[in-house]
C-alpha cells in the first residue's frame, strides 16, 4: 500500500483485531505484621468461648462402629470406653440370641453428657461378621451401610430447603477387632481392612490382650503391622492427613515401628471391662483371674488407656473431620459425577429437574 493513502476501513478493521495487553493480575499483599502490643483490648480470643457456649448448646454427634467376630469382647471395651452401658448387649441383648444367619447392622443411640457437654453417641454392632463357616464377602453389607450413611447426608446436603442442622449419621470411627491368635491375620481381615479402609476411618486393635504374655503381645503387633504393610493397608490417622508438623509429630508416636516404642505404636492390644475391683484402696476396672486383677486403665497391663485417649481425648475431632473432607467428599465428589453434576435429568431426590434456559448472547451493533 503506498505512503500518504488515507487508512481504509478494511486496515481499520485489522488494528481494531490486536489484543490490547492484558492487565497483570493484582498479586495479594502479604499480611503486615502488627506489634502485638495493641492500644487496647479487642477481643478476639473470645472467640474460643463462643463456640464453646454453640458446641455446649447444641452438642455434637459421633458414630463409632465395631467390627469383629463373636465372642472377642467388643461389646464391653466400647462400655469400658464410654463408662456406660452404651452397647447393643447392654441395652436390648437377651442371653439366647443366636448368632445371624447373615452380617446384621445394628445402630443404638445414647446421649452422654460430661461437664455440660452433650454428645449423641451412636454404636454401631455388626452381629454375625465372621461368624460363618463361608465369610466371603461378608465384608459387604457393611459397605453400603457407610455408603448409604453417606447418601443420606448428601441428599439433606443438596435439598433446595436444607435443614439448619443436618442429622449426621456418617461413621466417624471403625474399630476392627483382631483375634489375638499370636500368629497371622486371617485373610477376612486383611480382605476387610483393604476394602474399608478407603471409606472409613479404621482403627485396627488387638483384642483380649491378656490372653497373652508380654513377648507374645510384642511379636503379633509386628506381625500385624508387617502384614498391613505388606497388603497395602493404611489405618487410621494416614500420613497424607498430617496438616502441619505438630499433628505429624503427634501422629507419628503411634504410627512408628521400632521395637522400642511399640507399646505406645498401633495396633493397640486391649482389655475391656465394666467391672470394678478394690486394689490397693482404690476402685479400679478390671479382669479378676486366678493370678490377680487385670487393671484395663494400668499401661503396665494393657494398652486400653492409650486407645480410649486416642479415640476420645485427642483425636475424636479429627475422626470427623477426615471422614466429612476426605472420606465423604470422595464419595460426594464421585456420587455427583456420576449423575452428572445433579442438574438437568434425574435428580439425587428422585425428581426430574428442568433444565437451564440458555441465556441468549448480546448481538454485536
Amino acid at each position: 500500500m503506498s505512503k500518504g493513502l488515507p487508512e481504509t476501513r478494511t486496515d481499520a478493521a485489522m488494528s481494531e483485531l490486536v489484543p490490547e495487553p492484558r492487565p497483570k493480575p493484582a498479586v495479594p499483599m502479604k499480611p503486615v505484621s502488627i506489634n502485638p502490643n495493641l492500644l487496647g483490648y479487642i477481643g478476639i480470643d473470645t472467640i474460643i468461648e463462643q463456640m464453646r457456649k454453640k458446641t455446649m448448646k447444641t452438642g455434637f454427634d459421633f458414630n463409632i462402629m465395631v467390627v469383629g467376630q463373636s465372642g472377642l469382647g467388643k461389646s464391653t471395651l466400647v462400655n469400658t470406653l464410654f463408662k456406660s452401658q452404651v452397647s447393643r448387649k447392654a441395652s436390648s441383648w437377651n442371653r439366647e440370641e443366636k448368632i445371624p444367619k447373615t452380617v446384621e447392622i445394628k445402630a443404638i443411640g445414647h446421649v452422654i453428657e460430661e461437664g455440660g457437654v452433650k454428645m449423641k453417641l451412636t454404636v454401631i454392632d455388626t452381629p454375625g461378621f465372621g461368624d460363618q463357616i463361608n465369610n466371603e464377602n461378608c465384608w459387604e453389607p457393611i459397605e453400603k451401610y457407610i455408603n448409604e450413611q453417606y447418601e443420606k447426608f448428601l441428599k439433606e446436603e443438596v435439598n433446595i430447603a436444607r435443614k439448619k442442622r443436618i442429622p449426621d449419621t456418617r461413621v466417624h470411627c471403625c474399630l476392627y477387632f483382631i483375634s489375638p491368635t499370636g500368629h497371622s491375620l486371617r485373610p477376612l481381615d486383611l480382605e476387610f481392612m483393604k476394602h474399608l479402609s478407603k471409606v472409613v476411618n479404621i482403627i485396627p486393635v488387638i483384642a483380649k490382650a491378656d490372653t497373652m504374655t508380654l513377648e507374645e503381645k510384642s511379636e503379633f503387633k509386628q506381625r500385624v503391622r508387617k502384614e498391613l504393610e505388606v497388603n497395602g493397608i493404611e489405618f487410621y490417622p494416614q500420613k497424607e492427613f498430617d496438616e502441619d508438623l505438630e499433628d505429624k509429630t503427634e501422629n507419628d508416636k503411634i504410627r512408628r515401628d521400632k521395637p522400642s516404642s511399640l507399646k505406645e505404636s498401633m495396633p493397640f492390644a486391649v482389655v475391656g471391662s465394666d467391672k470394678e475391683y478394690q486394689v490397693n484402696g482404690k476402685r479400679v476396672l478390671g479382669r479378676k483371674t486366678p493370678w490377680g486383677i487385670i487393671e484395663v486403665e494400668n499401661l503396665n497391663h494393657c494398652e486400653f488407656a492409650l486407645l480410649r485417649d486416642f479415640v476420645i481425648r485427642t483425636h475424636l475431632q479429627d475422626l470427623k473431620e477426615v471422614t466429612h473432607n476426605i472420606h465423604y467428599e470422595t464419595y460426594r465428589a464421585k456420587r455427583l459425577n456420576d449423575n452428572g453434576g445433579l442438574p438437568p435429568g434425574e435428580g439425587l431426590l428422585g425428581t426430574v429437574l428442568p433444565p437451564v434456559p440458555a441465556t441468549p448472547c448480546p448481538t454485536a451493533e
